[in-house]
């Protein structure tokens, strides 16, 4: 095959799933944005949240604000009387890392206690998360925590599988420090139909585990 021909084969390609990126972005957000707050006074009363988990530190070992910011969202749901129950989806999968446990400790020096936390150490991508919130710890309703761009997402993928989802949304960090998580993004959202068109399910499922008394 000429090099022409295989360069047009490829920019076709470049192409297409560029025009794909930008329609799943595009159908993400038109389709979620209804179901989204930045006021904690707009979100609806429920029962439990979903505080999506994030690491503690960047590499640079300066706090991560994304992380920081979930806390303070979280925070404010629970001190505004929005939900009653939090569970904690992260990644537990390397020794000396803990997204779920950093997160637990952070809200209860702010006063939330213990016993409305749950940990859910399998939380390996949103998309597990998600169904784990429902399949594992049997919440068909739930406020997604995170900022705008993730919520979005999580809400969508939620309502997709008939769990009423909401999100409120944390506070976003500058352009410059969010550029490569907005980024990947873009292809997060491509990612989610791939995962719709195969029946993707979670990493793990596992033992249920009742929420409240």
């Amino acid at each position: 095959m000429k090099r022409k021909s295989i360069f047009k084969i490829v920019l076709v390609l470049v192409l297409l799933i560029s025009i794909l990126v930008i329609l799943a972005n595009y159908r993400i957000r038109s389709s979620s944005k209804e179901f989204i707050f930045n006021d904690v006074k707009q979100v609806p009363t429920c029962r439990t949240a979903l505080l999506l988990g994030t690491s503690k530190y960047l590499k640079s070992g300066i706090i991560n604000y994304y992380f920081k910011n979930r806390i303070i969202a979280t925070d404010e749901l629970y001190k505004a009387g929005k939900i009653k129950h939090i569970i904690i989806s992260g990644d537990n999968s390397k020794d000396n890392y803990n997204e779920p446990l950093d997160m637990k400790n952070e809200l209860i020096l702010l006063g939330i206690p213990d016993s409305v936390i749950y940990l859910d150490y399998a939380g390996f991508r949103t998309f597990d998360s998600v169904i784990r919130a429902n399949k594992i710890f049997g919440q068909d309703t739930i406020i997604s925590v995170s900022q705008a761009f993730h919520n979005e997402r999580t809400v969508f993928i939620a309502r997709h599988y008939g769990i009423i989802a909401f999100g409120y949304n944390a506070k976003d960090v500058n352009a410059y420090m969010g550029f490569k998580t907005n980024f990947r993004e873009k292809f997060a959202r491509f990612k989610v139909f791939v995962d719709f068109m195969i029946d993707q399910q979670p990493k793990f499922l596992g033992q249920k585990i009742k929420i409240g008394s």
